[in-house]
């Protein structure tokens, strides 16, 4: 009887086992919920959708985005982190989310960031630009240069949060031209920021060239320079921080697929391929560059592992040199 009970048990054990296998190996088998750190119109919201409405032809399932904002992105990591480890909820972030925050915010997340999320796959890259509300009195970047230093206190500049990589390239500005500001931060993001700014809330502050380059065509902001190492194709006439004396200067918003830790790898390395062949196909591509926005995509999943692993490690060391008061 025993033996018999004992044989019951491994059969049962060996197939549960191939239960598990078949269930990865025909992965994704239902739609996979897909985390934004950001409302709508964004960057990084951007290029979640563009990419998912390709990556959802490779899969063959629906992928569905759903926005989480505030809190620096961690609303949507503590989200992904307590998720089931199973493919159907992953993350689109960005360097924000994704490397800054796990370090300026550890101390208020509920889990250990490098061992609670794998990276998976990196997307595609998009470059700021540096603006100002259409009725500011300057026209180009030396004019409000001489404007903020005659105005010391009075200039309002709006970024995407406290902590994010907008607020820390102001912080650096700052200092780098001799200026002082007034941090104006919205937890909406890049939606929220550049609506202050046109409407007047704020006078000057930084955003994606997707958005950039859509509100200089309506007139509603004027466009001084970009973080790009070359102009940009659809902005020709607008120089690089390097053209006006900034050399280096910007953080270029990467986007990239993230997943909980203990998700199968057999899973993992589907979706860093689903997700790569999207961000390489001629439909995202072509799609992209129109709006400034540009393929930035790894080989493998441990090339991904290793250039967030290389972010943090560099936003470490920004964080230590420019210090920024956390509320």
């Amino acid at each position: 009887m025993n033996r018999r009970l004992f044989c019951a048990a491994v059969g049962l054990g060996v197939g549960l086992a191939s239960g598990a296998a078949f269930a990865q190996t025909n992965y994704p088998t239902q739609p996979i919920r897909v985390l934004v750190p950001y409302v709508p119109g964004g960057a990084t919201d951007y290029a979640a959708r563009l990419v998912s409405e390709k990556a959802r032809e490779i899969l063959g399932q629906n992928l569905i985005v759903e926005n989480k904002a505030g809190a620096g992105g961690l609303i949507a990591l503590e989200d992904l982190m307590r998720s089931k480890p199973d493919g159907y909820t992953i993350m689109i972030g960005n360097v924000s989310t994704n490397a800054i925050t796990p370090i300026i915010f550890k101390n208020r997340m509920k889990y250990d960031y490098e061992k609670s999320v794998i990276p998976v796959a990196r997307l595609l890259v998009t470059p700021s630009v540096f603006m100002a509300n259409a009725n500011f009195p300057a026209n180009n970047w030396q004019e409000f240069i001489e404007y903020a230093k005659k105005n010391p206190g009075k200039v309002r500049a709006s970024s995407t949060g406290i902590g994010s990589f907008v607020h820390f390239d102001l912080e650096v500005l700052k200092k780098r031209a001799g200026i002082d500001v007034i941090h104006v931060p919205y937890r909406e993001g890049a939606g929220g920021a550049t609506t202050a700014l046109v409407n007047g809330d704020v006078q000057v502050g930084s955003t994606n060239a997707v958005q950039g380059h859509m509100l200089r065509n309506s007139g509603k902001i004027k466009i001084f320079a970009t973080n790009m190492t070359e102009r940009l194709k659809g902005l020709p006439d607008v120089p690089t921080y390097a053209e006006v004396g900034l050399p280096g200067h910007g953080t270029l918003n990467w986007s990239g697929v993230f997943a909980p830790a203990g998700t199968p790898p057999e899973i993992i390395a589907k979706l860093h391929k689903a997700f790569t062949e999207a961000a390489k196909s001629d439909f995202v591509l072509e799609r992209a560059e129109k709006s400034a926005t540009y393929g930035f995509h790894t080989e493998t999943q441990e090339e991904m592992a290793a250039f967030v692993k290389s972010e943090l490690e560099k936003w470490r060391k920004i964080t230590s040199d420019v210090k920024i008061e956390m509320n």
